[in-house]
């Protein structure tokens, strides 16, 4: 991974966890709300994912869908 692609990752998910704090939300709930979408993921999964700023675009964008984001700018990540 280059280290554009790592910054990237790490803007997105601090992003995420952002969005978590403003939802109320922890991992294992949202664990939960993916599941219910048909994603498999588990509060240990979530942390790891978001620990190493490594995930795939479905699974960015899902978690922005659950937590009913519906527009975000990309300056904002």
């Amino acid at each position: 991974m280059t280290g554009k692609e790592k910054e990237w990752g790490v803007r997105a998910s601090r992003f995420i966890k952002a969005e978590l704090k403003r939802a109320n939300v922890g991992y294992k709930e949202l664990a939960e709300r993916l599941n219910k979408h048909g994603l498999r993921e588990t509060e240990t999964s979530i942390t790891g994912k978001l620990g190493r700023g490594a995930f795939a675009a479905s699974f960015f964008l899902a978690c922005l869908a659950v937590l009913g984001r519906n527009e975000i700018r990309v300056e904002d990540i």
